[in-house]
């Protein structure tokens, strides 16, 4: 009768096994450890842990001023939970420096199919504006093909869509680009082409809705937002999500039935704010 011969090399697929057994001990462990529970999503039972950029009005900011601020408190309230914040900039790595690395829960917004996260149902729907001071001649431009624009001195933040239109129109020449990615903390380019159009040394503005309109409705001078509806060479407008990490399905569920249910009052923060925001018809919500 033979005995039977035991390798002192642990075969391949049970040093697998092995390893995927430690790595969920692990990954428990590490959601014990963070006051987490036992849950496969790793999302907090008892925060609300938002990612978001400490300073980027009228988003938010380490104040708790933005609006979507606003709206992390009203939904941590509907669940019973107190907000937190692990601010970063919104430059490359924010997702993984954040949501990836499991510092927070939700990224309170993200253009609806953004691959870097899983997005939930979107809650608002916003375009690409021209800002211009009323008594112009300008008030009423509803197209970047409009030929009143031949000649004007725009701004525009580049890398953008309205920058591929002004190309084609033959009007980037005139124009004045403003950097996309910057240190929020330290430079806000938006702002700075607001207050150029408001003192005059710009004829126009180029900006994502939400952000012109929160600086339009600041300004001591008076300006027109005019969301840019009729565009085609250029996606113009977003249906903008919050985001969640891609294993976090419950979590998305719950989040989509807070969307749902709040609606109003989301777009009622959103108005506030200054937001052009509008139906899925593209007519304008009014308060």
């Amino acid at each position: 009768m033979s005995a039977t011969v035991r390798s002192p090399h642990p075969h391949p697929r049970r040093i697998a096994i092995a390893a995927c057994v430690l790595g969920l001990i692990s990954i428990r462990a590490l959601a014990q450890a963070s006051g987490l529970g036992a849950s496969v999503e790793l999302v907090d039972p008892k925060l609300f842990r938002v990612c978001a950029d400490p300073r980027s009005m009228p988003f938010s900011n380490e104040a708790g001023e933005g609006f979507e601020n606003k709206l992390a408190a009203m939904l941590a309230a509907k669940l019973g939970k107190t907000v937190s914040y692990t601010y970063f900039p919104r430059t490359t790595g924010f997702v993984r420096s954040t949501l990836n690395a499991l510092r927070c829960d939700v990224i309170m917004g993200d253009a609806q199919g953004d691959d870097l996260v899983q997005t939930t149902n979107p809650y608002y729907h916003a375009f690409y504006t021209l800002v211009v001071r009323p008594g112009t001649g300008l008030d009423d431009v509803g197209s970047l093909d409009d030929p009143r624009l031949k000649g004007k001195h725009i701004g525009l933040i580049a890398g953008t869509p309205p920058a591929t239109i002004l190309a084609r129109n033959g009007l980037i020449g005139d124009a004045k680009s403003f950097p996309l990615t910057v240190d929020t903390r330290y430079d806000a380019p938006s702002k700075a082409i607001i207050d150029e159009v408001a003192a005059g040394s710009l004829d126009a503005g180029l900006l994502w809705g939400p952000i012109a309109g929160y600086y339009a409705k600041h300004s001591t001078t008076p300006l027109t937002v005019i969301p840019l509806l009729h565009e085609h060479a250029a996606p113009m407008d977003f249906r903008i999500a919050m985001g969640v990490r891609h294993s976090d399905q419950e979590w998305k569920r719950t989040l989509n039935r807070l969307i749902a249910e709040n609606q109003d009052a989301i777009n009622k923060v959103l108005i506030d704010y200054g937001v052009p925001i509008v139906d899925e018809q593209g007519k304008p919500i009014k308060p």
